[in-house]
Parts: structure tokens; C-alpha cells; sequence
């Protein structure tokens, strides 16, 4: 018993030992006004906003961050053609070989290569970035908390000002949103940093969304068949447990 009271009294003495943390710390990250369309278990992605975030990495994101794991290929999932993909493809520049003489080549991007990387390796990521490594964006939806929720209150939440106490060494950016609101990342976004195709207005927070929605199908791009394949299923079972539920009605109807 007395271990035990001790045992509450250290644990109670630990806590109070925290220090109190800043509003900011507990700010959670916060989808936009009109929430995620693809959210719930008959969500599903907005193509024409997909479209869009993919234009918002190409031109801004693209520069620094890379996105391994997808192919050009994929991008038929967000409603471009296949000409169209084919295009998108063939800008980029792919290092091939070796050839029939053994020598390495340049070559234009075909839709089964994956997405080109800004640098050829991490050495030269980290020398271009100040010593910072930018990190793949591949995952980012599905490796930060909040999701695309995250993202989008990271991208829109530049431009703060920091509280009282906090200083904000040169060279780094306040941003509410990120782990120690220290950041290297400059502001990446800005009112009409892209020109949409479908003639949106391109402010900063309708850039944050559809990068953020992007980003968000390149982490599960797959996630509306899952959800329909779930549907299917659940379906299924409910007539499988209704038929179930008749026979062994049937069945026991005739027993004394």
C-alpha cells in the first residue's frame, strides 16, 4: 500500500515537473472550411482539385521535394488522358542504360517511370537546402498526424507571428503547425503562384487544399476502391447473416 502511494506521488510530482506547454504545441491541424471531400466511408476525391494539387507540386513543390513512389502512369487515376500523361512524362529527363555500347543516356521520360527526383541524391539535396533535407512527399500524408490536415495547416500557417519568449533563429520560419515551430522551409506558397488551368483562383489556402488533396491520393491512391470493396462486403454479410438467420429459422421450425 505504501509502495503504491508512493508510486502515485512520483508519478504526480513528474507531471507537475513539466513545463506547461504553449497554446501552440496542442494546436491540432485543421482541414479547410468545407472539410475533405474524400473524408468518411463514402468520401471520394475531388478530380478537378486533384488535378490542381498536382499542377501546385509540379510547379512549387516539385523543386524541392521529391515523390518516388509514383509513377507518371498513375496520374490517369486523377482524369488526365493518356496523351496528356504522355506529355507530363516526357518533360522530365531520365538516365538510362547502359545502351548497346555500354554507355549511360538521357532520355525523355516514358509513363512507366517513376517521378523524377529535384536532386540525384541526398548529398546534393542537403547542399542545395543549407544542410536540410527535404523529405519525400511519397508518404507525408500517411507519416504526419492530421494527414492532409496537417499539410494544409503547415502550408497556410507561414506568416505568423511568434509569441512572446520565442525567438526564431535566422534563418528559420515560425510556423505554429510544425514540431518546435522552427522551421527551414521558406513560405512555399503564395497568392497566384500558379495559374490553374480551370481558371481558380489561386490563393494561398485554395493551393494549400488541393496540394494537400493531392498529396493525400498519392499516399493511398487506391483508397476509393477500398472503400467500395468494403461496401461490397459488408453488403455481402448482411445478406449472408439475413439467409443464415432464415435457415436457422427454418431449421429449428421443426424441432419439438
Amino acid at each position: 500500500m505504501l509502495r503504491h502511494s508512493f508510486l502515485i506521488l512520483a508519478v504526480t510530482v513528474g507531471l507537475a515537473s513539466m513545463p506547461a506547454m504553449a497554446a501552440e504545441d496542442t494546436l491540432p491541424p485543421h482541414a479547410p472550411a468545407a472539410g475533405w471531400p474524400q473524408a468518411g466511408a463514402f468520401g471520394t476525391y475531388d478530380r478537378a482539385s486533384l488535378q490542381r494539387g498536382f499542377q501546385v507540386y509540379k510547379q512549387v513543390c516539385s523543386l524541392c521535394h521529391s515523390l518516388k513512389l509514383l509513377a507518371y502512369r498513375d496520374l490517369t487515376d486523377l482524369g488526365f488522358s493518356e496523351a496528356e500523361v504522355k506529355a507530363i512524362a516526357a518533360e522530365a529527363t531520365i538516365h538510362d542504360g547502359p545502351n548497346d555500347n555500354g554507355d549511360m543516356f538521357d532520355r525523355p521520360g516514358r509513363p512507366s517511370d517513376f517521378f523524377v527526383s529535384p536532386f540525384p541524391n541526398d548529398q546534393a539535396a542537403r547542399a542545395a537546402n543549407a544542410g536540410a533535407l527535404p523529405p519525400d512527399l511519397s508518404l507525408m500524408a500517411k507519416a504526419r498526424h492530421g494527414g492532409e490536415s496537417y499539410i494544409y495547416s503547415l502550408l497556410s500557417g507561414f506568416g505568423q507571428t511568434p509569441p512572446a519568449g520565442e525567438t526564431i533563429p535566422s534563418g528559420m520560419n515560425y510556423n505554429p503547425y510544425f514540431p518546435g515551430h522552427q522551421i527551414a522551409m521558406p513560405p512555399p506558397l503564395r497568392d497566384d503562384a500558379v495559374a490553374y488551368a480551370d481558371g481558380t483562383k489561386a490563393t494561398v489556402e485554395q493551393e494549400a487544399k488541393d496540394v494537400a488533396q493531392f498529396l493525400a491520393w498519392a499516399a493511398e491512391p487506391k483508397m476509393e476502391v477500398r472503400k467500395q470493396t468494403g461496401l461490397k462486403v459488408v453488403l455481402f454479410l448482411i445478406v449472408f447473416a439475413g439467409i443464415m438467420y432464415g435457415v436457422k429459422r427454418k431449421v429449428w421450425s421443426k424441432l419439438p
